[in-house]
């Protein structure tokens, strides 16, 4: 009996690695061929972000669905990535020689702009999260909010006078409001292919579905559920909301790092990428998947990233045009607010829990539950109580 499940068990794991290598193999493939089945370099781009924004609200996930703080700032630490991907690329790619990023390249820039994107995003999450022990709700909410705001005001406004400090001087090399492109202004080298963005996009989905699963994961949702009953059991409340802070930073500084360096997109990182509204996409595609699920958040991120790009199409056709001549103070931007409104509303009005709820697509139902069920918080309480 015993020696049939451990063949049971083998098997399995060796059917999820085939799986694995199998997405990282089409990932490569993506990365050599892509471009020449996809000639418009604005879709494989449209591709490769809405993966990235996958990562984006996977990493939020953590905070608003799981754990049940309220983040509004997460652009802060994808701010953050950016930023250090941006500078720490340029710099490795001057000291490689320059010229064209190749691939073989991206093995040495992509994985280190990546570990110091991920680094520097979880040392401010720890920070950011310590104030998570003794504020809940909007007062949580306010201080994430005021942590992107003052990341990107310091960044837009950063100015070097001639007695300035070493880091006013560093920061003004930035670019200030203008954005960073690089040394000398020469661009951003893009070694982001579709393997590192696609590649990442699946194996940090499966990394947020294993803490969802685990014992981990399900004290986590203990707390959400209830903090004075999880902590009675043996649920450290201070470890576990640092923790979930630390983990959704450092995922949106590796989202983060991705985008700036990404193959066909912008050789510039802005900081008016990370303002509000950056952050309340990111919300916005977890309501929308459903808060607590790691495919809700995915389905969430492919479609926020989609709509907008159809939005975009609609402003540029001619009927818009034409409307936007005969009243010229009308405000194209907030078309894309206004369907966002309305669809959260239709939302909340139809199905309030989101598409999937804390539900998986690809979930599996024991003894007629699932495993996010309303006994799994309880159960991994218990767990880490023993």
């Amino acid at each position: 009996m015993a020696r049939g499940q451990a063949g049971k068990s083998g098997g399995l794991r060796w059917s999820r690695l085939a799986v694995g290598a199998g997405v990282l193999g089409v990932a490569l493939l993506c990365d050599l061929y892509l471009a020449d089945f996809v000639h418009d370099s604005s879709i494989r781009q449209l591709f490769m972000l809405a993966a990235c924004n996958v990562l984006v609200a996977s990493s939020l996930n953590v905070i608003n669905g799981m754990a049940g703080q309220f983040s509004i700032g997460h652009a802060g630490f994808v701010g953050l990535g950016g930023y250090t991907s941006a500078v720490i690329a340029s710099n490795l790619h001057e000291m490689l020689g320059g010229g064209e990023p190749t691939f073989a390249r991206s093995f040495i820039v992509v994985p280190v702009c990546l570990l110091a994107s991920a680094t520097l995003a979880g040392i401010f999450g720890f920070l950011v999260g310590l104030p998570s022990l003794r504020l809940r709700g909007d007062y949580l909410a306010i201080v994430t909010l005021g942590f992107a705001e003052i990341f990107r005001l310091v960044i837009a406004t950063a100015q070097a006078g001639e007695d300035g400090s070493p880091i006013a001087r560093a920061l003004s090399r930035l670019g200030g409001q203008n954005g960073y492109m690089g040394i000398d202004n020469q661009g951003i080298p893009l070694y982001a292919g579709p393997f590192w963005v696609f590649g990442l996009a699946f194996v940090l989905g499966v990394v947020a579905w294993r803490i969802k699963f685990s014992g981990w994961g399900r004290a986590l949702r203990a707390l959400r559920e209830d903090e004075i009953a999880a902590a009675a059991v043996g649920v450290d409340p201070t470890r576990y909301k640092v923790t979930s802070f630390v983990i959704a930073a450092v995922g949106a500084g590796v989202a983060g790092g991705l985008m700036a360096i990404m193959r066909d997109g912008t050789p510039i990182v802005n900081p008016d990428n990370y303002n509000f509204q950056a952050s309340f996409d990111a919300i916005t595609m977890v309501i929308l998947g459903g808060s607590g699920s790691v495919t809700g958040a995915a389905i969430g991120g492919v479609f926020i990233t989609f709509s907008i790009k159809a939005i975009e199409q609609v402003q540029a056709t001619s009927a818009v045009q034409a409307l936007r001549r005969e009243f010229e103070s009308l405000d194209l931007n907030a078309l894309r607010m206004i369907v966002y409104a309305l669809v959260l509303v239709l939302l909340m009005v139809v199905r309030p829990e989101g598409l999937l709820g804390e539900r998986e697509l690809f979930q599996k139902r024991r003894g007629g539950r699932g495993g996010s069920g309303p006994d799994a918080p309880r159960a991994g309480a218990k767990a880490e109580a023993a």
